[in-house]
């Protein structure tokens, strides 16, 4: 695992790569702690957001476990009004979760940054 300031290099990296980013963490699942986080809005919570995100990825496991499904957790997708917001799993337990306008980007964009800058997370 990344040290945390790699993990906030990176996400900056992804950051420079996509107009419109709002905030990003790298979240370990089980404890919904932040290993690392920028964000460039002080009124964007990004402990919260990690938090219940990691709830929501929870979530989404159950189902597919209920369902009995035999496929592995990519990314989750959210659109939102005025904002995207992006769960990359990076392993198991942990997952890069990212916040942009939706004016300033748009899904295709925030896919390639990631794609570009993920391997700084492993």
């Amino acid at each position: 695992m990344p040290s945390e300031k790699q993990v906030v290099e990176t996400i900056e990296k992804i950051g420079a790569d996509m107009s419109g980013f709002i905030a990003g963490s790298l979240v370990d699942m089980e404890s919904g702690l932040t290993l690392g986080a920028k964000s460039m809005r002080s009124d964007f919570d990004l402990s919260v957001a990690s938090a219940y995100n990691s709830e929501l990825v929870k979530q989404k496991l159950k189902i597919m476990r209920a369902l009995n499904l035999k496929s592995t957790l990519e990314d989750m997708l959210l659109t939102l009004s005025d904002q995207i917001h992006m769960i990359k799993m990076i392993a198991p337990s942990v997952f890069l979760y990212l916040a942009a306008d939706r004016e300033g980007t748009n899904i295709a964009i925030m896919r390639a940054a990631v794609a570009k800058h993920v391997a700084g997370l492993r």
